[in-house]
């Protein structure tokens, strides 16, 4: 595309598409959508047939039987039994934005019933990641009898086995990925389990609970209930959990985020209101903003405070208590950003020095980084260098504590489970692209060469393939606002159904400055009377961002970005994310 062989992000740049391609207009006949519409959802191999249910995801049509799911009827018959007998019932989720609306949805659910839930989520630092048995006792304390793990739990095979010891029934709802069917657990539902054909290994934790309930609410009727909980109006917790946790969003995880949306703005949930105000947000919320804006602060308590404010904020029905949660959250929110900011500058500081750039993982540790935000330094150093990486912090107990961030095409979570088996780590679990795991210090090293030779393949492939994948060219002129309503049809994109990239060809950068922390704002112009507005996140410091500066006031260059609707005071525009830059000389 544009002949561009090697960008600032050293890509080459190619078309979606093949110019004879004849997948759009098929499209086109068969829906009547907007043509640049056909050609995003061509590129993305959807059929004409596959079209309408793209275009207008209808749930019911999307929603397999839950009983589908292994071990599903017997954990919907211990719900429902729970909830007859009026027995006490703990939660304990996981302390990301996936843990907490699950944790809300079975609590909404419950409270619907007139039943209340205990909800336990763990303290990243001094618990960890799953079930424990000091966090099980004090709940069997409080006289829970049954124990709902969400979003944890699958391989937690002592603390289940404690649990079960204590007399508690035992029901987990997970998605992680699995190596064995150890689990004591009275009912295990999880897609990704060994011996679960579904085919719904996709779902997040929110929703693999949400189908639960719908399981659930079948067994309420079946036994006689005339009413039961309205599961509609809980749809855009599982909206927020699919795209903060960076599942797919095809199949049902689509018809999921679609119809979450529409909830999310006729906001039926109180929690979500009250962040949403205090995220100063405007506008119709897209799930750009459960990814990069409010996803985030609910991460926030979980990374650097109290971990069970995201599911309180989620499940409340208190305006009051919603407002005050969701105002802390945004505080603690600020305060993680700083202390991100500062650890990604030391990360990649150290990684330029010690060249360590160019191997097949990149592996960062620090004694004295926050524990919760090891994550969003490995997400940082995977973005700047297209590799997968890793960051460790050392715990009281002198034990590296990390987490993986990967690319596409390399299965990090596989990776992990394989340090763990083969003894070079001590406890470890996740998914193809984030994993977390913990290393002891006398095997931190052996660890990172088996990890650097388990993934040499999968990244050399993955890296000689590496390309950015232009869906259309346009010009700023071209840039409208139309185009951009006609795109925000085919919403919502991640994971598995990219936003759509455009190329500029031959645009100048007029101006260029830092906004926020290190973003670089710019002004376009195609040469030919037309302008447009444009934003790099955090290229200040980055090629990206040295290219934009060089290229201000200066001759023409080729630009590529995502479009998106700026809504400021009641005005809205467009504006250009950009993602990749070429000089016109290295095309």
């Amino acid at each position: 595309m544009l002949k561009v062989r090697q960008s600032v992000r050293d890509q080459a740049w190619q078309r979606r598409l093949a110019p004879d391609d004849h997948a759009a207009s098929a499209i086109v006949e068969a829906t009547g959508c907007h043509p640049m519409v056909a050609q995003v959802l061509a590129g993305r191999q959807v059929t004409p047939a596959e079209a309408p249910d793209v275009l207008k995801p209808s749930l019911r049509a999307l929603m397999p039987d839950p009983s589908t799911l292994r071990d599903m009827d017997e954990a919907a018959r211990l719900l429902a039994d729970a909830v007859d007998a009026g027995a006490t019932i703990g939660l304990f989720g996981d302390y990301d934005v996936d843990g907490a609306a699950s944790c809300a949805l079975l609590a909404r659910w419950l409270r619907a019933l007139g039943r209340e839930a205990l909800v336990h989520i763990p303290d990243r630092i001094t618990e960890g990641y799953g079930p424990n048995r000091p966090a099980i006792d004090a709940l069997a304390a409080k006289g829970i009898e049954v124990l709902v793990t969400l979003d944890c739990g699958a391989t937690s095979t002592d603390a289940l086995t404690h649990a079960r010891d204590l007399g508690l029934t035992v029901v987990v709802l997970d998605h992680h990925q699995m190596t064995d069917l150890g689990s004591p657990a009275d009912a295990l539902v999880n897609p990704n389990r060994p011996d679960d054909l579904s085919g719904l290994g996709y779902l997040c934790a929110a929703g693999v609970t949400f189908m639960a309930l719908v399981a659930a609410n079948r067994e309420l009727r079946n036994r006689g209930h005339t009413e039961v909980p309205d599961l509609l109006k809980m749809l855009d917790l599982v909206a927020l959990a699919t795209i903060a946790d960076v599942v797919p969003v095809r199949g049902l995880n689509r018809g999921f985020v679609v119809q979450g949306l529409k909830v999310a703005k006729a906001a039926e949930t109180v929690g979500l209101s009250a962040l949403v105000a205090s995220a100063r947000l405007k506008g119709p919320l897209q799930s750009y903003h459960f990814g990069f804006v409010l996803g985030p602060r609910i991460n926030a308590g979980g990374r650097i405070g109290d971990a069970g404010m995201g599911a309180r904020l989620l499940a409340t029905e208190d305006p009051q208590e919603a407002e005050a949660l969701a105002r802390e959250l945004d505080t603690l929110n600020a305060q993680r950003q700083a202390i991100e900011a500062e650890a990604v500058e030391s990360a990649i500081a150290s990684v330029e020095r010690d060249g360590r750039a160019e191997g097949s993982v990149i592996i960062v540790r620090e004694p004295d980084w926050h524990p919760g935000v090891v994550g969003l330094i490995a997400a940082r150093l995977k973005e700047r260098f297209q590799r997968p990486a890793l960051a460790f912090s050392l715990s009281a107990e002198g034990v590296w504590t990390g987490s993986a961030r990967s690319v596409p095409g390399v299965d990090v979570g596989a990776a992990v489970h394989a340090l763990v088996a083969d003894g070079f780590a001590t406890k470890g679990g996740g998914h193809a692209m984030a994993a977390g795991l913990s290393v002891p210090d006398a095997q931190f090293e052996a660890m990172s060469e088996a990890l650097a030779q388990h993934l040499a393949e999968p990244v050399e492939v993955q890296t000689a393939t590496s390309s950015l994948q232009i869906d259309a060219v346009i010009t700023a002129r071209a840039a409208s606002l139309d185009l951009v309503a006609a795109l925000e049809e085919i919403e919502p994109f991640g994971t598995g159904f990219p936003e759509p990239v455009f190329a500029l060809p031959s645009h100048s950068v007029r101006k260029a400055s830092i906004v926020g922390t290190n973003h670089i704002r710019a002004t376009l112009s195609d040469g030919d009377g037309g302008f447009l507005e444009a934003i790099a996140f955090r290229a200040a410091g980055a090629p990206l961002g040295d290219a934009l500066f060089a290229a201000a006031g200066g001759g023409p260059i080729h630009l590529a970005g995502t479009l998106s609707r700026n809504s400021w005071q009641g005005r809205d525009s467009v504006q250009l994310r950009i993602v990749d830059v070429a000089r016109q000389t290295d095309a």
